[in-house]
């Protein structure tokens, strides 16, 4: 297996700030006190045991980790990707694949040590890199976890791989500690984001949290054919063009970089509740779905295969 190089670009706020890593841990979980990790800004004590729109208290809950070979080949590699699965969700999409874990919150709670123990032995197993799976509402237990685990050896890339809906102060306390970023782009259509994720803000969210993304890791940078550092982005195609694509991609190429590399899925299906709405109870047509790649490619976007 090529050697994967772990590579960090600090934010130019923490530079300034020069904070330690232990004053960037005390910090993120002081926002726990009255949390407002994510843009829901429930301003629950979850420090205490309460819990909010994410319905996680004090600890995070892991529902699984082990390798994955099912994530874009950038991140695979031979090793596969090193995926840790948190239990809840800031968005609760009603066509998520991911239900059991994102909704009904399925999995065990977990210490700290045990946390940055699992990134060890991830690595241990061959990974290519550290992929945790809906991290927004846990941005504190990965800072101190990440911490803890290189002071341990960790050499291995991380990876935020989330729904595109998050905080601009919890994305610039994670500059150092995130070497890739994976957000989603789901929406550009604030009627379809806030009736299938129940966030009408999701679009300036999302346009806001991809710029920070971009600005603290740039371009996504490949050697070898793995990913090392930088920002992949999803976009799911959605039936109907409910979710905007077209205008996704404009903003994509406009707004954050001609060179975006972007996976452009066509795995919708309409899984948990997505019966409930009739013009998204149905899979995406060939169309549907060719009509936004040949787009993606004429703007000059980075596709993955």
């Amino acid at each position: 297996m090529p050697e994967t190089r772990r590579m960090t670009t600090y934010s130019k706020e923490a530079d300034k700030k020069k904070t330690t890593p232990q004053e960037t841990i005390k910090t993120s979980y002081k926002i726990m006190e009255s949390c407002e990790l994510c843009p829901r800004k429930c301003k629950v004590n979850r420090l205490s045991g309460e819990k909010g729109f994410c319905g996680t208290g004090a600890k995070a809950v892991v529902s699984s980790a082990g390798p994955h070979f099912g994530e874009e080949s950038v991140l695979v590699g031979s090793g596969g990707s090193g995926t840790i699965f948190f239990a809840g969700c800031n968005l609760v999409c009603v066509f998520c694949q991911n239900y059991n874990i994102s909704h009904l919150r399925h999995g065990d709670e977990v210490e700290i040590d045990g946390l940055a123990n699992m990134l060890l032995q991830l690595q241990g197993l061959g990974c290519i890199n550290i992929n945790f799976v809906t991290p927004t509402h846990v941005v504190p237990h990965i800072i101190e976890s990440v911490y803890i685990a290189r002071t341990k050896g960790l050499k291995i890339p991380t990876v935020y791989n989330c729904g595109g809906y998050e905080s601009i102060d919890s994305l610039q306390l994670l500059s150092g500690t995130i070497d890739i970023y994976m957000p989603d782009a789901k929406y550009l259509n604030s009627d379809s984001s806030n009736k299938y994720s129940f966030a009408q803000d999701y679009p300036y969210v999302m346009k806001e949290a991809l710029r920070e993304m971009h600005r603290q890791v740039g371009d996504l940078e490949i050697k070898d054919g793995l990913a090392i550092r930088g920002l992949l982005i999803r976009h799911l195609v959605m039936p109907n063009n409910v979710a905007g694509s077209i205008d996704i991609i404009d903003f994509l190429a406009n707004e954050v970089s001609k060179n975006t590399f972007v996976n452009i899925m066509e795995q919708y299906m309409p899984t948990f509740k997505a019966h409930n709405f009739p013009e998204i109870n149905r899979p995406i047509t060939h169309q549907e779905f060719h009509t936004v790649c040949d787009y993606a490619k004429e703007r000059g976007l980075r596709l993955a295969d």
